[in-house]
C-alpha cells in the first residue's frame, strides 16, 4: 500500500466515479479517485460477454475501497477516442454522429494506418453499446 493512500480520510475526495478508460496499454473500467481498475479480458469479443463483464466490473467497483489503492494521478498520455467522442456528445452531438465524426477525423489524422482506424471503430462501437445498456 502506498503511503499517500494511508493518509486519506473519507472527506478528502469527492464522490468517486466508474470511468471507462482506453489507453495505449490498457482498456477497461477504472476508479476516478484511485488506481483501482478492471481490465477487459483479452480476446473478449462477444457483445453479450462484454455486457456481462461490465456488470461484474460495476459490482467490483462498488465493493472496492479507495484507501487500499494509490491515489489516481492525471494521465499524461494521448486522449483516447472514447474521450473525444464524449466531448462531442457533451457539446450537443448525437452519440452516433459523434462516433462518425471521430472516425472521419481519425481517417484524416492517421492516413495509411488501418490499425488506428480499427481501434477507433472498436471504441466507437463499445461506446454506443455501453450507452444503449445505460452504463454511461
Amino acid at each position: 500500500m502506498n503511503d499517500e493512500s494511508s493518509n486519506r480520510t473519507p472527506g478528502d475526495n469527492p464522490a468517486r466515479e466508474l470511468l471507462w478508460t482506453v489507453e495505449r496499454n490498457f482498456q477497461g473500467w477504472t476508479c476516478s479517485q484511485c488506481e483501482w481498475n478492471d481490465p477487459v479480458p483479452t480476446l473478449l469479443k462477444d457483445p453479450d460477454a462484454k455486457t456481462a463483464y461490465d456488470r461484474l466490473a460495476i459490482t467490483k467497483f462498488r465493493k472496492h475501497n479507495c484507501a487500499d489503492h494509490a491515489i489516481r494521478l492525471p494521465s499524461a498520455g494521448a486522449e483516447s477516442f472514447t474521450v473525444r467522442i464524449r466531448k462531442l456528445v457533451s457539446k450537443g452531438f448525437k452519440p452516433k454522429d459523434a462516433v462518425e465524426l471521430i472516425l472521419q477525423e481519425v481517417s484524416i489524422e492517421y492516413p495509411g494506418q488501418p490499425k488506428v482506424l480499427e481501434q477507433a471503430k472498436q471504441e466507437g462501437e463499445d461506446f454506443l453499446r455501453r450507452l444503449r445498456a445505460g452504463l454511461i
